[in-house]
């Protein structure tokens, strides 16, 4: 492509997306390109402003307030849980991955800090969605889609501590719910809501103005509307309103994916980390703090157990680390992750880039759809 705005009118054009935002920086050099509409009805041209359903871009803001109370000295990274999470101290773990849901073992150590942030817990979901024990957890694990319809946290967490482990805590890397524990771990830490507690610590300080767990009734005009793919494969079909799901704060603030964001918001947090955790001359986080998010804390059978979703990469704090160049995009050091909502967000500090791409087409799988393979591949070619 010969440039980002061709790209994204490519997939406009085709049906792919019915709009899209994308941002390419390299230092002060910004590429900013905007097509299509919020909407299929075509009721308002995409802006840079539109507010996004940003999904599991959410993790790593959730790992960054984890940060701030390891910063803080309230928590510390060997931490058990169960000092704070009570209804996790005593897990069970089923005897192997592949056995009966009931035929289960105590854990041998119990789940730390380090183990929500790393995602390594035993709770999640691994390559194999048809483990008997992974069955049991999507009882509990409803879709980040649909926020209103997750239990409060005290009811989330009673039902979870029903479901055994995977995995012994700190043995398999599996994938999401760690990020929902992060979450509900701020909240009983601080004695906040997760909400009040990002916006005071996070938002404010990056100048994050339209990122929340909700869209304020004066915003909902620059909100999208979400869509998935029809059941048989014939166009988009509607799967959340702007004055639906998000137009009210949900009873379960979701640290895995519940946040909606701008393209300019995230920006600000994605130079932050950049800087090494410093905001137009202020410090967010500390240096450690970065260099812990964007480290991969993988063996090589833990990024087997999760393959389908991390594709031959390591994972840090609340997003992914490339370690080998195994696609045109990867960059060894390239830290981030896509939302399940259709929106991609990396920091590649090894060339000082930043990529974001937001589109409104929730993924129907883990793999990445053509839009995200064609944005990523025109940002590792350098942009043409």
């Amino acid at each position: 492509m010969s440039d980002l705005n061709e790209l994204l009118s490519m997939h406009v054009g085709n049906g792919t997306v019915p709009g899209a935002v994308a941002v390419v920086a390299r230092g002060d050099d910004l590429e900013l390109a905007v097509a299509g509409s919020v909407d299929i009805e075509g009721t308002a041209p995409m802006a840079r402003d539109t507010i996004f359903r940003i999904a599991s871009l959410t993790k790593q803001l959730t790992a960054a307030g984890v940060m701030l109370l390891l910063e803080d000295g309230r928590i510390g990274l060997d931490d058990p849980i169960g000092k704070w999470l009570p209804e996790l101290a005593e897990p069970k773990v089923v005897r192997t991955p592949s056995s009966p849901a009931d035929d289960v073992v105590p854990a041998v150590r119990p789940i730390t800090v380090e183990h929500l942030l790393s995602s390594r817990a035993g709770w999640g979901f691994p390559s194999d969605f048809t483990l008997p024990a992974v069955g049991l957890i999507f009882d509990v694990q409803k879709s980040g889609l649909d926020p209103q319809a997750v239990d409060p946290p005290d009811a989330w967490l009673a039902a979870l501590s029903r479901v055994p482990l995977v995995y012994q805590p700190g043995e398999g890397w599996l994938y999401n719910i760690c990020s929902d524990l992060q979450g509900v771990l701020i909240s009983r830490v601080t004695g906040q809501p997760l909400p009040d507690f990002l916006a005071e610590r996070l938002f404010e300080p990056l100048g994050m103005a339209d990122t929340g767990f909700e869209v304020p009734a004066g915003k909902l005009g620059c909100f999208t509307s979400l869509y998935r793919t029809a059941p048989d494969g014939g166009g988009l079909v509607v799967a959340d309103a702007p004055d639906g799901q998000w137009s009210s704060r949900p009873a379960f603030p979701s640290g895995a994916g519940g946040l909606v964001s701008t393209a300019d918001d995230w920006l600000r947090f994605a130079r932050m980390l950049l800087a090494g955790g410093i905001h137009e001359g202020r410090r967010v986080l500390s240096t450690e703090s970065v260099r812990q998010m964007t480290t991969d804390h993988l063996t090589q059978a833990q990024r087997d157990i999760g393959e389908l979703f991390l594709d031959g990469q390591g994972w840090g704090y609340g997003a992914s680390v490339d370690l080998a160049p195994t696609r045109p995009w990867n960059e060894p050091g390239r830290y981030g992750w896509t939302g399940g909502s259709g929106t991609a967000g990396y920091v590649s500090p090894a060339s000082g880039t930043i990529s974001l791409l937001l589109t409104q087409v929730a993924m129907d799988s883990p793999v990445p759809p053509p839009v995200m393979r064609d944005f990523w591949t025109y940002v590792g070619r350098g942009g043409s």
